[in-house]
């Protein structure tokens, strides 16, 4: 399938209504009413090899002797359907996916309706749910879900077993219903419950601020159809409030459009120079150059990235990272460097499969794909960021050793309090300093934690995590453009 010179329509960032990692993803059009965007070059696929006849005959054997043996009556449509998922399942891609018909209309319906859900992305990692990002501002980053946690079950249904489509249709519904997730965090002994209010997603994609004088953030959230404009818009917006430095924030933004990344970074990349590259399954590469309408933007740059900066957002670090326009700071990337085609007409019937076709490298020819793209400047955040909402099981008391008193430690930490460690040990220090936060805020002073206070500790944290001046990796990017935090 050739892209070049023909006008394709893109998936919008599919996260935002399902909960899946389907960035970088390019289907027919459809008729479906969703803005046409201008493709990246690619290169024409290989033609199919087709089944023998002998394939074909053990194929049907295996059906007839099911139908015909089993112990007990089977629906034809599940042994189909079923046969399909084997095959997509056997090439091990968590981006490779396939939709029965139901699965695709519930699909078609997810991407029609309001965007509604956790507002998180997800993949299938060795079986396992994982976040690949929760999106700013969302019901799931509000409730402390983190990218690498594996969500176990949804409101008592366990997913293991479950296609992707399967597992995101059980996490996503309508605006203010509960998800109960089990989740499992690296560095944890026992799962957690997490309870997310599932809501409307914010369909801003990009925020603009002054944080300085003469430094502006542009924040890209995801790259849906109206993000290039919305950067050009915030972008010309700032230089003329004095901007003459930028920090792009790409942070747990898990991808979208290709099209669109291409597009924002014309503003940056001189016409004629590369911005991606698209490699095809016989090694073939077509690069997709700038074609920049007008000058490009000389203005230092430094843009920040997270383990949850995806696809997409890789692309665009890479861009900064290959040519020397600007300086990466923060954490290693997800790691997603392949793009898939969506195959609809072809299946007939109302199912879909989503198919990785293509690699995507960094304009120097690096393909990042489980490796990430390092950063310039490496700045962790600190522990309280990455902490687990609390159970709430138990009150918490001394000489507990439990996964919620490391919650406890790491949140007194953040906000200012020192105990003597952070291992999960409930020590007599740590109940001092606990009737210490209790005495500061007004709250009975027992040293030990109930539901009352776990909320307080919560909710004083989540204040602590949106102050600016908490956020190492943004004061680092502003030391690299010369200002002052």
């Amino acid at each position: 399938m050739v892209f070049r010179g023909r006008t394709v329509l893109a998936f919008l960032l599919l996260g935002m209504f399902a909960s899946s990692i389907l960035t970088l993803t390019i289907v027919e059009p459809s008729g479906s009413g969703m803005e046409q965007v201008k493709a990246v070059a690619a290169p024409t696929a290989a033609p199919a090899e087709g089944l023998s006849q002998a394939d074909l005959n053990k194929l049907s054997t295996t059906y007839s002797l099911i139908k015909s043996k089993y112990v007990s009556a089977v629906d034809h449509d599940k042994l189909l359907n079923g046969a399909i998922h084997g095959m997509v399942e056997a090439l091990d891609d968590p981006f490779t996916s396939y939709m029965d018909p139901k699965e695709a209309k519930q699909f078609e319906e997810t991407i029609s309706a309001s965007f509604q859900g956790i507002g998180a992305e997800v993949s299938l990692e060795d079986g396992r749910v994982t976040i690949v990002s929760p999106m700013k501002e969302s019901p799931a980053e509000k409730a402390g879900i983190r990218a690498n946690d594996v969500i176990l079950s949804v409101n008592g249904e366990k997913l293991e077993g479950l296609t992707l489509t399967q597992a995101v249709m059980k996490i996503r519904g309508p605006k203010g219903t509960q998800a109960k997730l089990s989740i499992m965090r690296s560095g944890t002994t026992e799962p957690v419950e997490v309870i997310v209010v599932r809501d409307d997603i914010p369909v801003e994609t990009v925020i603009g601020e002054m944080i300085t004088p003469t430094v502006g953030k542009l924040e890209i959230r995801q790259f849906s159809s109206n993000t290039a404009v919305r950067f050009k818009e915030e972008l010309n917006r700032l230089e003329s409030k004095g901007m003459k430095a930028l920090v792009i924030d790409v942070r747990n933004n898990p991808g979208g459009l290709l099209p669109v990344v291409v597009e924002i970074a014309e503003n940056f990349v001189a016409k004629g120079k590369p911005i991606v590259q698209i490699e095809d399954r016989d090694g073939k590469r077509v690069p997709t150059n700038s074609e920049a309408a007008s000058a490009p933007k000389h203005l230092p740059v430094a843009v920040l990235i997270n383990k949850g900066s995806a696809s997409a957002s890789e692309i665009l670090a890479g861009v900064f990272k290959d040519t020397g326009l600007g300086k990466l700071v923060g954490e290693t990337t997800f790691g997603k460097g392949t793009v898939q085609v969506t195959f609809e007409k072809e299946m007939g019937d109302g199912s879909n499969i989503k198919l990785t076709t293509y690699k995507w490298l960094t304009p120097n020819g690096t393909w990042i794909h489980k490796k990430g793209i390092d950063p310039d400047v490496k700045v962790e955040q600190p522990a309280y960021y990455q902490v687990m909402p609390f159970s709430k099981k138990t009150v918490l008391k001394p000489d507990m050793n439990h996964d919620d008193v490391k919650s406890l430690q790491l949140i007194l930490e953040g906000l200012g309090y020192k105990p003597d460690r952070t291992d999960g040990y409930f020590s007599e220090k740590t109940a001092a300093v606990l009737k210490e936060y209790q005495r500061a805020n007004g709250l009975p002073v027992s040293g030990e934690a109930d539901n009352a206070v776990m909320d307080k500790l919560e909710k004083d944290i989540v204040v602590k995590l949106r102050d600016p001046k908490s956020d190492l990796q943004l004061n680092e990017a502003l030391k690299v453009l010369g200002a002052q935090p």
